[in-house]
């Protein structure tokens, strides 16, 4: 079975084809060694026809052999952190759905890691050719970048253990108390837009810490300086499962956005491409099963779509 280099690390990874190939000879009662599996593709669960892949190569043979660049954060565990095991490596379902989507392609990444706000100004600048970083697909967004969707969006509430604020989302019950966010989220503008009615009930408009990661949000409230951290619901239940004396998830809310890749504006054949290689590894299942390794809810899985400025 043919390898692919991993080119962060150096260790051969199975492509996602061969990985096709594996599960379509055990649909037809075929035994195949696969020779064991890295930190990349799972073992396919079901049967699904390497032609999907195969084709797309046909159709846009110019990213075969390339090499590019997936601009990420690497601050949300599951989604895109620095391996502990190697701090030269990265892990998280976008790492692996990256992968998954160069190997359908034939091309390969590297990582440019940049704070969350540089995402897009790396892309716009050409110091990356993609952005596959747990980013919410906005049509503000949109006027940057075009996005393609994989995932719908729950936020979760972090907050202090026993939720002492008595936070309940974005809501009147952020009046008054302090909330640590990501530079450049989607959430700031939500909270900044409940300072009339904060106002209006004669209460204090809430205050926003910004940092540029995770790790330093969910600080903060681990030394008393916000009440609240409101992102992923993902990132926020691992949170709570790292410090589960300190903090709690108050509740969880549903954004009208979807996680998307991101891609250059009005490169439609590149788009249409990676579209394409995300739509035939979520009908393999292969989407599915990344979810699962990493602990992400099955029905958060979004069939792609386009979100692009108006």
């Amino acid at each position: 079975m043919a390898h692919a280099l991993d080119i962060r690390s150096g260790r051969p990874r199975l492509s996602v084809v061969s990985h096709l190939r594996s599960a379509l000879f055990g649909a037809l009662g075929l035994a195949l060694a696969t020779g064991g599996l890295t930190a990349g593709l799972p073992q396919m669960a079901q049967a699904a026809t390497p032609e999907a892949c195969a084709t797309l190569q046909a159709k846009y043979p110019d990213l075969k052999g390339k090499t590019l660049v997936n601009a990420i954060n690497p601050h949300t565990p599951g989604y895109e952190t620095i391996d502990p095991k190697d701090p030269t490596n990265y892990i998280g379902f976008d790492i692996d759905l990256g992968e998954a989507i160069g190997d359908c392609l034939g091309f390969k990444l590297t990582y440019k890691a940049v704070t969350f706000a540089s995402l897009l100004t790396t892309l716009q600048a050409g110091q990356a050719d993609i952005v596959i970083s747990d980013i919410y697909a906005t049509k503000d967004r949109a006027k940057a970048a075009d996005f393609i969707t994989y995932l719908k969006v729950y936020d979760g509430v972090l907050v202090a253990k026993g939720n002492p604020k008595k936070i309940t989302g974005i809501d009147a019950s952020l009046c008054g108390a302090v909330a640590a966010e990501n530079t450049g989220y989607v959430e700031v503008p939500l909270i900044q837009a409940l300072e009339p009615a904060c106002k209006a009930a004669g209460k204090p408009a809430p205050e926003i810490l910004l940092f540029d990661n995770n790790a330093n949000c969910i600080q903060a409230i681990l030394a008393g300086r916000a009440d609240t951290y409101i992102n992923d619901v993902n990132t926020v239940d691992g949170a709570v499962k790292a410090y589960p004396d300190k903090l709690d998830k108050a509740t969880a809310v549903t954004l009208p956005y979807s996680v998307g890749i991101a891609v250059p504006r009005n490169n439609i054949p590149f788009r249409d491409a990676v579209m394409a290689a995300l739509t035939a590894l979520q009908t393999a299942g292969v989407q599915a099963e990344l979810m699962k390794k990493w602990n992400l809810p099955a029905d958060q899985l979004e069939a792609p779509k386009l979100v692009l400025a108006d």
